[in-house]
């Protein structure tokens, strides 16, 4: 079973480049299942269950996104094989654009719009830059010369990364999209594989449920601003 693994900030358009690149691949229904992982609530489901597609979704509730996603992302592998998958697609939102949930040796995707600003690529951290291909959305609503800039910043960003536009709409792009997807390695499990990058740190007394403000009850992996006198 291959396995793509597809993040971007939140309202990208993850969702619909994955429904239209599994309607271009022309693949048998049930073939292809999608894993939807997020923070709070989502209605992603409704979708693939519109298009025949299987799907499972996980909510990582007040638990940091990506460490959920690296506690369950070989069992939803191990979902795909025993449901006779021949692709699995994950999808995670970067809520901090800190977010990288990219392994060694798997196809990895970010998606971002380019109604999000020029610069928005500059401010995405691992998510973008650890990316084996960026796939761009919303281009038919800017102009050339914004498309360009986006492109340009990207390349400034993760320079290895291929470049492909897609309409989430008409799906106009998502042929190519599918020719990179065919490539990806068929794997078993995720046993010992790594990721790209660290997820972000989560130890503070916070993550274990404080809630008052001072000095006092800030414990662990902690971090303070600088400020300048004016």
């Amino acid at each position: 079973m291959k396995l793509i693994t597809i993040a971007g900030p939140p309202s990208s358009g993850k969702t619909s480049v994955i429904l239209k690149l599994i309607q271009c691949m022309n693949k048998p229904q049930g073939s292809i299942g999608v894993v939807k992982f997020d923070c709070l609530t989502s209605f992603d489901n409704l979708s693939y269950e519109e298009a025949g597609i299987p799907s499972q979704t996980g909510f990582s509730g007040k638990i940091c996104p990506d460490h959920y996603f690296v506690s369950n992302i070989d069992d939803a592998v191990q979902w795909g094989i025993q449901s006779g998958f021949d692709m699995l697609i994950t999808e995670s939102a970067g809520l901090c654009n800190r977010c990288s949930p990219y392994i060694n040796g798997i196809l990895s995707i970010c998606v971002i719009d380019n109604l999000s600003g020029v610069n928005t690529p500059r401010k995405i951290g691992p998510m973008l830059k650890f990316a084996d291909i960026v796939v761009v959305t919303k281009g038919d609503i800017v102009s050339q010369a914004e498309r360009e800039v986006f492109a340009f910043n990207i390349k400034q960003v993760n320079s290895g990364a291929k470049i492909v536009g897609v309409n989430g709409i008409t799906g106009q792009g998502t042929f190519l999209l599918s020719k990179y997807l065919q490539r990806a390695r068929d794997i078993q499990t995720l046993k010992n594989m790594k990721l790209r990058f660290t997820t972000p740190a989560a130890v503070c007394s916070y993550c274990t449920g404080e809630t008052k403000i001072g000095e006092a009850y800030q414990m662990g992996m902690m971090k303070k601003m600088e400020f300048k006198q004016l």
